[in-house]
């Protein structure tokens, strides 16, 4: 086996052609990163010149000259997952997986000693990493969401609406009579959306990403012209141009009436998954039910341009109880990670890191 830098095509083809495409994963978010001052790295594990696995690498700064470096949803295997489904999950071969995890961490070691990094944190598809004794692992705070809910695309629009929650459908229904429309934003209208994400935060009091963060996501996705999704409108019309999903794409829509946007969602198109990224909504117009029609209208153009899953990005009944109310009545099945782990390198550091965590979050 062998570690090797990867280009776009390399890492964004191997990806894409899993099933349940990670888009934190892909070239373009590790762009993304860069953008922000992050140091990115790409890499695959080839075995007989074959890719079997790759991984995206983001070194974060934590003061005092030191770092950590993140794997978000990954690495990536070519054979995990072999199978997905929403009781048995992702299904692993363990002998050959363990084998490469050993392989990567070794490696990913050496790049932590280079760049002063005091251990690895990841958002792992599965927990099988945790049966090596060869590395320190510790549970911590959640960084990507741990549970989620996915939609399986593949069934007919009839059979997805029937699998709504009653009120769901209902409120569809009602946004499209009240005359609420769906369009992709253009490339000058961001502030719109920024005005209506903190009006979201004021109002439900979500942590919020500083503006540039927004902006730098959808640097060069924002459409020069508008996609219309609204009810009567043709299919070939609410398609427009396809979505190249071997690239990833963060598209931005809103909902309108009467000419005001009272709801946008930044979606994520990457291989064979949408994926539900952010949301806001307005504090007017509550009674339109704009967001309800948005989903459904993102949801189609999914389906139309061939993607299998849509994903929610995260439920949780306790930390974001209404969210997980409006998200569950869309149907789908639950899915859940094993959570946020840190590979420790430097045991005392790392202790230290912890102690200084713990006072940031309780002061």
């Amino acid at each position: 086996m062998n570690l090797t830098e990867l280009n776009q095509e390399q890492l964004n083809t191997f990806l894409s052609e899993q099933k349940h495409s990670q888009f934190l994963q892909s070239f373009e978010w590790g762009e993304f990163q860069e953008r922000a001052g992050q140091k990115v790295w790409r890499l695959g594990i080839k075995k007989e010149e074959k890719l079997v696995a790759v991984v995206l690498l983001v070194k974060k700064n934590i003061g005092g000259g030191q770092s950590y470096l993140y794997c978000p949803r990954g690495p990536v295997f070519w054979f995990s997952p072999i199978n997905f489904s929403a009781t048995a999950g992702f299904v692993l071969e363990e002998g050959p997986k363990l084998e490469l995890w050993n392989f990567l961490f070794a490696e990913i070691k050496k790049i932590a000693q280079t760049e002063n990094c005091l251990f690895l944190r990841l958002d792992p598809t599965d927990d099988l990493f945790i049966m090596d004794a060869n590395f320190k692992v510790k549970q911590t705070i959640d960084v990507q969401p741990s549970k989620t809910l996915i939609l399986n695309l593949e069934k007919s629009e009839e059979a997805l609406l029937k699998e709504m929650h009653q009120k769901t459908r209902y409120n569809i229904r009602l946004a499209e009579k009240k005359g609420v429309t769906i369009r992709e934003a253009r490339t000058d209208e961001f502030e719109k959306f920024w005005t209506l994400m903190s009006e979201t935060v004021e109002r439900d009091g979500f942590r919020l990403h500083g503006k540039e963060y927004y902006k730098s996501m959808l640097q060069n996705s924002l459409a020069p012209n508008l996609l219309r999704l609204s009810s009567g409108v043709s299919k070939q019309e609410r398609v427009g141009v396809r979505l190249l999903t071997s690239e990833l794409n963060m598209k931005l829509y809103f909902a309108e009436f009467d000419e005001k946007i009272i709801a946008a969602n930044i979606i994520s198109f990457f291989g064979d998954t949408v994926t539900y990224v952010h949301g806001a909504s307005s504090n007017s117009d509550r009674n339109l039910m704009a967001p309800y029609l948005l989903q459904w209208e993102i949801i189609k153009q999914a389906k139309s341009l061939g993607c299998k899953y849509y994903d929610f990005y995260g439920i949780d009944e306790n930390k974001w109880p209404g969210v997980t109310r409006f998200k569950k009545g869309f149907g789908g099945a639950e899915f859940n990670y094993p959570g946020t782990f840190d590979v420790i390198f430097n045991n005392f550091s790392y202790k230290a890191y912890q102690t200084l965590r713990w006072l940031r979050r309780k002061f």
